[in-house]
């Protein structure tokens, strides 16, 4: 019952966020994506003692993929897409993606910091939500 009124509630609110995002020159946007990448790589280099190559290599698989999602969700905003799931779905792949490409790049004690650091629970919770994806 919980899980429904939370999407009910995000349902509820994504036009309006869609909304406010068409409000918003693609400049604006741009720069707000760029702050975001910045603020990301950022925590991760505090976080996990990143090296110089190790930050470009962050800061690259962060730009290339978050693009990317925002290219692959646009495209179904604009087919009028209104299914949740396919959303999340979208989101799920990005992240994975993010994921593998992050353990190529971290040494294994940096990956532990990364895991504790929320990306195993998150791991987690992509993987629970394709299972349950692919049984249905």
């Amino acid at each position: 019952m919980k899980i429904f009124r939370i999407l009910v509630f995000a349902l509820v609110l994504l036009p309006a966020a869609v909304f406010a995002q068409e409000q918003k020159t693609p400049e604006q946007r741009e720069k707000e994506v760029r702050e975001w990448i910045d603020k990301e790589v950022e925590k991760y280099t505090r976080a996990l003692d990143l090296d110089f190559a190790q930050e470009f290599y962050v800061d690259s698989i962060l730009t290339h993929d978050y693009y990317a999602m925002m290219e692959e969700t646009k495209e179904k905003s604009i087919a009028k897409v209104s299914n949740s799931d396919i959303y999340q779905a979208i989101q799920d792949k990005w992240a994975e993606r993010i994921y593998v490409a992050f353990r190529k790049v971290l040494d294994d004690e940096q990956w532990e910091k990364y895991l504790k650091g929320g990306a195993g629970r998150e791991k987690k919770a992509r993987d629970k939500r394709e299972a349950k994806r692919t049984s249905k």
